[in-house]
């Protein structure tokens, strides 16, 4: 297919305020259920748009009883929940700028986000979060009041708990009105700064990305045009607000009248889908492909039923992708498959599910190919913490396996000589906070921002993403490698975890891959295989031998240059814990090469030892 350099959306797209997009929706939707908290005993209770805005009010006014002000910075560090959004709210209203903090952040690291951003007062979830907070106010050097969600019952100094918050604000929602509150939360300008959000990143300190009123809200508008959500909708918010994705999403969903239940964790996500039945949900790649290695490593006759009916669903989807539809012997076996296979997958899931959203990092294609053949497309779309996020999202009429879609209203794209692609539109950020020279490298004069991704545009304007241009790998022989091409490949294998390609200035690419060791588990009881841990399995030859005969299926149609010559199986899992994955589960290829170091020059050194010989 043809390629171009350049693609646009033409599509007029509003750009509000999100107070007004607050407003309206309150205005819109009333009494009706905005927000939803799981129960103990796995219940949904809800929360109106009234109560949310009355709710909002009482922040607001707490707010100015701790003597805030308009352009003051607020702290936000906890999981997805009520009071989270609550928060967000009374800052966006009360005009304060809310910087968000991942709730995992160690406190070296929250510390230097309090002090880069002079944060006056910072809100965290229970117990375990406030000593963290309380040793990075500390270390910070500053004495912002910490206000916690789940107080425990005896508090340090400068730590109050949300009820005792909330009472300050009492005497001034007593004393105002809603129509007072409305006026001073319609003050906000577009280009007034509503939030900062430090980049995760792989490498060095984050820098703080300033979104403005009409970044975001232009972002909200442009998604509710390219995604048909409503009032019949429900979705399940686990992925981290802190992190602008699922945030903006959220806004697209409390301001479409769809209800947005807060799930417990990102770990129960799917869990909490079962019980809350949600229509739409947004999530990242690492929860498409645990749902689907949970459906590929069943032993036994069952194996062969989820196999059988994985290739059935994928030649009916060829057929539909081709925009014809499966009839005869292949509609009746794809109807058998879905009555014994896929509907237990849909009613896991909740029974109601109408489509996924991707984003964050790139989506194996087979993967996409497998949850649309089975009748839940995962429609993958492409943005930045820069960029609101959102710049390009596949949708329901309109989508590509393998890309992730055209751009969305008010946006373009351009692909710039060496394959970056660039971004213009409202949704741009206004810049890094107190960073003005990093701003203008990463924005052109003429509002054109450099993503620091890889990709080509086709002919229908559909962007596909090949790699993260800092990631790109050349070899010592000169080739470019795109490790994430590679890495998606493996993953779509069930008998793998994670994978990372290595190689750059060696000799040859490399893979390092954490197995899904529930599968190899099977395997090995099968052969009779005995273990302890996950280091004595790898340490068994005939796994090894297995890993590498069945991970090496993958490389089938790679280049000789992009092929891996050695694979490295790993015992430790990637996660945000050790410090491997960012909180948005990005890989730090960075810190994989210095916590595996010797795991790696090992695998170079046996090769040229085995080269020597």
């Amino acid at each position: 297919m043809a390629e171009m350099n350049y693609a646009k959306n033409p599509t007029p797209v509003p750009q509000p305020t999100l107070p007004e997009i607050f407003c309206a929706t309150v205005d819109r939707f009333g009494d009706a259920p905005a927000f939803g908290r799981i129960t103990p005993d796995m219940r949904v209770e809800d929360i109106s748009c009234t109560e949310v805005q009355e709710r909002t009010r009482t922040v607001a006014a707490a707010l100015d009883a701790c003597g805030l002000h308009r352009g003051d910075r607020v702290g936000i560090m906890s999981e997805n929940r009520l009071e989270w959004v609550l928060t967000d709210f009374g800052c966006l209203c009360a005009g304060m700028t809310d910087v968000t903090v991942y709730p995992t952040l160690t406190p070296p690291q929250i510390a230097y986000i309090l002090r880069d951003a002079e944060v006056k007062l910072v809100f965290v979830s229970g117990s375990e979060t406030m000593a963290r907070m309380v040793e990075a106010r500390t270390l910070s050097g500053l004495t912002p009041e910490i206000v916690v969600y789940d107080p425990p019952e005896d508090l340090p100094d400068g730590v109050v708990g949300w009820a005792a918050f909330l009472e300050r604000g009492a005497a001034g929602v007593a004393e105002g009105s809603v129509e007072e509150f409305r006026a001073r939360a319609l003050q906000a300008k577009p280009d007034d700064v509503a939030t900062i959000l430090y980049t995760s990143g792989t490498t060095g300190n984050p820098k703080g990305v300033m979104l403005t009123h009409r970044n975001v809200g232009s972002n909200v508008e442009a998604c509710r045009i390219a995604l048909a959500v409503g009032t019949a909708d429900v979705t399940v918010s686990f992925l981290p607000l802190s992190h602008i994705f699922q945030r903006t999403v959220d806004y697209l969903f409390f301001a479409a009248g769809c209800k947005v239940v807060h799930g417990r964790s990102m770990l129960t996500g799917v869990e909490d889908m079962g019980h809350v039945h949600p229509t739409v949900v947004v999530a990242v790649p690492r929860v498409y492909e645990k749902v689907h290695a949970a459906i590929m490593e069943v032993g036994g006759l069952k194996k062969l039923v989820v196999r059988w009916a994985v290739a059935v669903a994928d030649r009916a989807a060829g057929v539909r992708l081709e925009g014809g539809a499966p009839g005869g012997l292949l509609a009746f076996r794809f109807a058998l498959a879905d009555r014994l296979v896929f509907s237990k997958v849909k009613a896991a899931l909740g029974g109601r599910m109408r489509f996924f959203v991707s984003g964050s990092a790139p989506l194996a294609p087979e993967l996409a190919r497998f949850f649309y053949s089975i009748g839940i497309p995962i429609l993958e779309g492409y943005g930045l913490t820069e960029t609101s996020p959102v710049t390009n999202v596949n949708t329901v009429t309109d989508f590509r396996i393998g890309t992730v879609g055209k751009p969305v209203p008010g946006t373009e794209i351009r692909i710039a000589d060496d394959g970056e692609i660039l971004v213009r539109g409202p949704q741009v950020m206004k810049g890094y906070y107190k960073r003005p020279e990093d701003t203008a490298e990463a924005v052109e004069a003429d509002g054109w921002f450099h993503t620091g991704d890889i990709g080509e545009l086709d002919a229908d304007g559909f962007l596909r993403i090949t790699d993260r241009k800092k990631d790109l790998i050349v070899t010592a022989g000169g080739k470019n490698v795109a490790p994430q091409v590679i890495e998606n490949r493996l993953k779509a294998n069930p008998l793998v975890e994670e994978v990372v390609i290595i190689g750059d200035r060696r000799k040859f690419v490399a893979a390092l891959v954490v197995p899904a060791f529930t599968v190899v588990e099977a395997w090995a009881r099968e052969q009779g295989i005995t273990w302890e841990g996950h280091g004595d399995l790898l340490a068994d030859p005939r796994v090894v031998r297995y890993l590498e005969a069945e991970v090496s299926k993958e490389f089938q149609g790679l280049a000789s240059y992009e092929t891996p010559k050695r694979i490295a199986f790993l015992d430790e899992d990637f996660s945000v814990q050790n410090g491997v994955l960012t909180p948005t589960l990005k890989v730090k290829r960075k810190v994989v090469q210095e916590r595996f170091k010797e795991t790696i020059d090992g695998l170079y050194e046996e090769a040229e030892r085995g080269r020597e010989r």
